[in-house]
């Protein structure tokens, strides 16, 4: 399933090689260059405009993540082991992720690292390895005795997992890591796999965000997309959740899969807002290598993908924003609406895109510890076989500069739609203003950004195609980084 943490963290990426970038058309490598301080600032070199992009063609242009992954290294691994030995930050927020790679039926358009063949007794070992992982960084002075500020469940399918499974795991999680005073515990579902007695479980182990991977509510294109589950699941799941008073409930959905009309995204966008979900996340449909929709086409050389194109996708999530906001929704990052701002939070996402640690278990997870980012090895065989040696799973890292840092945060947050200046002068001191003044110019003069005293602010037209424009905020060496 397709999953607001893949889409922020890409957790379990099935070639954890594979960069969230935009890349450029003919796939050109830059050279490192170094930098004297952090005010360098380098002529843009934007790969692609949005407004030269009409088809979809294969690749991802989602970012999420800052350096790109393929400038993570096995040679870099031991800075994680150094930090690990240090003492624990005074105030920095630690949260808990783990990577649930199971499902009932992988989707066409996935290229993340699930299965779907394992059984019971599979699934169990798994859990025991995951556990043990915990309890490696437990005993790690970096992280020994600290309680996170949030959890999330990602996968895969984290909910094909049995009450009983459930259960287990979570009490042996907290264990480790006491979530009693987590402002959030998210956990992501298919609809097809709770049913209320899963659903009350889930809620006496102490999930409070739950959110489901609908996609769409027409049947048809659940089928042509290789949804495992259909609409009568989706509102059964959302009329238990919704009886069963979550915290908070999110559904997704993806705007331009493959057979989609404008009719049957209307329908689509009033049936969900008919649900009052607390919240509602929106994504442009792409289509990633080593997909089935990707070999497909690869089959009969193919080059545009059967999907809608992007203008076409921006014009459907606009209209769907409009729509939402009719009806009491605020708009509150590139890809979510939200029912109530006030009440309303997503601690996962806004902490980790302010620097949070996070801790990441599970195979072909990835995580980050004092500014060095690490990803485990991606493949199950591997990643159990270096639990049962005792050692940490970890297969490549990259300990990033405070100007890496600074970057990172910036084209992270301004999917809010907004930053305040003010905040990276205080953590930074540079201003972004003054750091990319071409690139900033350059959007505010298309109309796309605005300058508003303390505050960057990106126009509804920006915030629709914000990823387009994120490479131009990257270091140099880092703007055409291959998919590799």
């Amino acid at each position: 399933m397709v999953s607001e943490n893949e889409r922020l963290s890409t957790q379990g990426e099935a070639f954890p090689s594979v960069d969230r970038i935009l890349m450029s058309s003919t796939e050109k490598t830059s050279s490192p260059q170094s930098h004297q301080h952090l005010g360098v600032i380098e002529k843009l070199q934007v790969p692609l405009k949005p407004d030269t992009i009409e088809q979809t063609e294969v690749g991802n242009y989602f970012v999420a993540n800052y350096p790109p992954f393929s400038f993570w290294k096995e040679e870099h691994v031991g800075a994680v082991f150094d930090r690990l030995a240090s003492p624990p930050p005074p105030s920095t927020p630690l949260g808990v992720y783990f990577h649930i790679p199971f499902c009932r039926k992988r989707c066409h358009f996935c290229y993340f690292r699930v299965y779907t063949d394992k059984n019971a007794a599979q699934i169990n070992a798994y859990l025991d390895e995951g556990i043990r992982e915990y309890e490696l960084y437990a005993r790690s002075p970096y992280l020994a005795g600290r309680k996170p500020q949030f959890v999330y469940f990602g996968g895969g399918t984290p909910s094909y997992l049995s009450i009983e499974q459930l259960q287990s795991l979570t009490s042996r999680m907290k264990a480790c890591f006491p979530w009693d005073e987590a402002e959030e515990v998210a956990f992501e579902a298919e609809p097809g796999t709770l049913t209320e007695k899963k659903l009350e479980a889930l809620r006496e182990v102490g999930v409070t965000r739950l959110s489901l991977g609908i996609e769409s509510f027409d049947d048809h294109l659940l089928e042509v997309n290789g949804r495992a589950h259909r609409s009568k699941e989706a509102f059964r799941a959302i009329s238990f959740a919704q009886t069963l008073g979550f915290d908070q409930l999110n559904i997704d959905l993806i705007a331009g899969m493959m057979d989609e009309t404008p009719e049957n995204w209307e329908r689509t966008v009033h049936t969900a807002i008919e649900q009052n979900p607390d919240c509602v996340t929106i994504y442009q449909m792409e289509i990633p290598y080593n997909t089935t929709i990707y070999r497909e086409m690869k089959d009969v050389g193919q080059v545009s993908a059967p999907v809608a194109d992007w203008p076409t996708k921006r014009a459907w999530v606009s209209w769907a924003f409009s729509e939402f906001e009719k009806a009491g929704y605020t708009v509150n990052s590139a890809y979510t609406v939200v029912k109530n701002p006030e009440k309303t939070r997503f601690v996962y996402r806004d902490s980790l895109w302010a620097g949070a640690d996070l801790l990441s278990a599970g195979v072909a997870s990835f995580g980050h510890f004092g500014g060095i980012h690490y990803q485990n090895l991606a493949d199950l065989g591997p990643y159990i076989m270096e639990m049962n040696r005792g050692a940490y799973p970890i297969s490549r890292a990259y300990p990033t500069t405070e100007e890496e840092r600074f970057v990172r945060e910036f084209v992270l947050q301004i999917k809010l739609g907004y930053i305040s200046r003010q905040y990276f002068i205080n953590k930074y001191k540079l201003d972004p203003v003054e750091r990319f003044p071409d690139h900033l110019n350059d959007l505010i003069h298309r109309g796309f950004f605005s300058i508003d005293g303390d505050l960057i602010r990106v126009s509804r037209e920006g915030l629709l195609q914000i990823d387009w424009f994120l490479p131009g905020f990257f270091l140099p060496q880092h703007r055409n980084a291959r998919y590799t």
